[in-house]
């Protein structure tokens, strides 16, 4: 597989598919992206996105999906002799010291000169028959009874597939198995997709519960057997009542193409059970640029490969002269994180954005590149609850610097960092590998950014009340944006 160019830093939840059996015992894993969203993050080589930035064509050129090379990964026959669970099992009452695990070089920088990525020594170089043959024999025990009992037939890949994907999510609420669907969900977000799991719902008060309205054919939901009619009762950690508004309930549900959410529903009458559903239903994202008194609108939905130059490419569009700038993050999952360090560059000039703390409490800090364009313009940026990730790290730098007011609520609270790590060319691992935190080493996640203006009430009326404020300081004389080739007229 040979690698695959990225221009962003986020990425999402997703890789399932079958893996070699023996394969994942003696490949040495090796990260690609980071990602910084509500619910995940893509975790990038910091050293290349360091460097990306000072690329302003393209602020993440040099990220790169690393693939394993083929001598790095065991021979597929030695894994028959697993193939039948009376195997297995004798197998677990064998040592077999010729399988040890290998040092995770999963990092954010190739560079062992900045990040330690050594193994912890109590962890390091443990022998698979470490495990309790106890263990082993439950694990096959299991497999076999749901293979015998369980009321439907369940495919033998499906079960290993859930057996690792329970795995990582165990770890943490943003670390998964991405199957092909998801993984290529991901990296299309890297060109604008954000997705949801292909339902609608409603509040109904007659029946006390959300109850899904819609279910698109073919989507995520509809596959899994969610149905019209269904009760939804829970999204993630988030439980439904009926204090919440269907935007809430909407954006709960949306996030980055690729990544994954736990739903809680039930049949009308019967016992909830909670379903893991990838946003596959996929839907492009565009940068709204608009013209109010002077002030440009910027809707940034989330932080692409591209959001730069579509920011400036939105203002140039105007054409009319700008007298300050309205940055809405509001339901920004986050995203490519590099992306949010060249946002940044285009307000500030040589400042730190955030530092990214790995393993050890090691950390690197990414700062602006290149000209700040839009300096000049006085900004204010708008944010919600469900402000992400990349948009925190861009919210909490421009709030340091007294660059922006944020005004708003208080963010979502997401400051780790994942890494995507491919298996194959089908099939990765998200990965939590790191954390980030603001310049000053406050932390953001589950803490979030608190805005200068807090907000409340309707959100219909916020845009106004923000647009009020950059009005009060806008510059006498506005600036007009053109193209380097543009014609005098």
């Amino acid at each position: 597989m040979q690698p695959i160019s990225f221009a962003r830093s986020f990425l999402s939840k997703g890789l399932s598919k079958s893996v070699g059996k023996a394969s994942v015992a003696s490949a040495v894993l090796q990260p690609a992206i980071l990602i910084g969203v509500l619910g995940c993050a893509i975790s990038v080589n910091a050293q290349a996105a360091v460097g990306a930035s000072t690329n302003n064509d393209n602020p993440t050129n040099g990220l790169q999906l690393i693939s394993l090379n083929a001598d790095e990964i065991a021979d597929e026959n030695d894994a028959d002799n697993l193939s039948n669970i009376a195997d297995m099992l004798d197998v677990a009452d064998e040592p077999d010291d010729s399988i040890d695990s290998v040092p995770d070089d999963s990092a954010l920088t190739d560079d062992a000169d900045d990040i330690d990525t050594e193994i912890p020594a109590e962890v390091a170089q443990v022998s698979l028959n470490a495990i309790s043959p106890e263990t082993l024999k439950t694990f096959v025990a299991v497999v076999d009874l749901v293979r015998r009992q369980y009321v439907d037939a369940v495919n033998d890949e499906e079960l290993f597939s859930n057996a690792m994907s329970g795995m990582l999510t165990k770890l943490d609420s943003h670390a998964e198995f991405l199957d092909a669907e998801a993984y290529e969900n991901l990296r299309a977000f890297t060109e604008g997709d954000v997705g949801d799991i292909g339902i609608k719902v409603n509040y109904q008060p007659e029946a006390g519960y959300w109850v899904v309205t819609e279910v698109i054919d073919d989507s995520p939901a509809d596959k899994k057997g969610i149905a019209v009619g269904d009760y939804l009762h829970q999204v993630d950690e988030f439980k439904l009542d009926e204090g919440r508004q269907v935007n809430d309930v909407e954006q709960l549900l949306t996030g980055i193409a690729g990544t994954q959410v736990d739903i809680i529903t039930s049949k009308a009458g019967r016992r909830k059970h909670t379903t893991t559903l990838q946003r596959n239903n996929s839907h492009p994202q565009i940068i709204e640029t608009k013209l109010v008194d002077g002030i440009a609108i910027v809707k940034l939905p989330a932080f692409q490969n591209n959001s730069r130059e579509k920011l400036l490419e939105g203002l140039i569009n105007l054409n009319a002269p700008i007298s300050g700038i309205l940055l809405d993050m509001r339901d920004n999952p986050g995203g490519v994180l590099t992306s949010a360090v060249s946002v940044a560059s285009l307000f500030m000039d040589d400042t730190d954005v955030v530092q990214v703390q790995a393993r050890q409490n090691k950390s690197r800090v990414l700062s602006t590149q290149g000209d700040a364009i839009l300096k000049p313009l006085p900004l204010v940026v708008l944010q919600n609850r469900y402000s992400a990730s990349a948009a925190e790290v861009l919210a909490s730098s421009l709030q340091a610097q007294k660059r922006a007011t944020i005004i708003g609520e208080v963010s979502y609270g997401k400051g780790s960092v994942q890494s995507v790590i491919p298996l194959n060319d089908e099939q990765a691992v998200k990965l939590t590998v790191a954390n980030y935190m603001t310049v000053a080493g406050k932390q953001i996640d589950e803490i979030g950014v608190e805005p200068d203006v807090t907000l409340s009430g309707s959100e219909n009326t916020w845009e106004q009340k923000a647009l009020e404020l950059v009005k009060a300081r806008a510059l006498d004389s506005g600036i007009r944006f053109v193209r380097k080739n543009a014609t005098k007229e």
